[in-house]
């Protein structure tokens, strides 16, 4: 039997999904993970049962602080945004600042621990960022 491109691909193909269903059984840890919520600010925070503060109410951004449980570590940013765009712009920035990012389409959270977020995201979903961490900055500097 003589092998062509065609049948090359579909072969690629089939072996690549059989692997892929091999590896999607047991992990706990991803299942537990909710997909990335949406809405406007007031649901997201309605979803993680806070009451937003409105810092920023603009078009393009909207910003809240939010305090929950002391489940979630206290007091927390809120922002949504009207552009993908705008949003990686505003996070960052305020990245240089520090901070952990639970980020989800068009919007973000953000704690000063990683338990806030991490709590946040049982409800919300989303990915996990760091902000620059400055305290290992203050050691190099004093060497001098």
């Amino acid at each position: 039997m003589r092998l062509t491109r065609p049948m090359l691909a579909l072969t690629g193909a089939a072996a690549a999904l059989a692997l892929a269903g091999c590896g999607s059984g047991g992990d706990a840890k991803v299942a537990a993970v909710p997909s990335a919520a949406t809405g406007s600010l007031e649901h997201l925070a309605a979803e993680v049962k806070c009451t937003p503060n409105i810092q920023i109410d603009a078009d393009e951004l909207r910003q809240a602080v939010c305090k929950k449980s002391k489940d979630a570590d206290g007091k927390f940013i809120l922002a949504t945004f009207a552009t993908d765009r705008g949003q990686r712009e505003w996070i960052n920035g305020a990245k240089d600042y520090g901070g952990h990012f639970l980020v989800g389409r068009k919007w973000v959270a953000v704690g000063d621990t990683t338990k806030t977020v991490t709590v946040l995201r049982k409800t919300l979903g989303g990915d996990i960022e760091e902000g620059t961490d400055h305290s290992k900055m203050g050691a190099t500097h004093s060497a001098h």
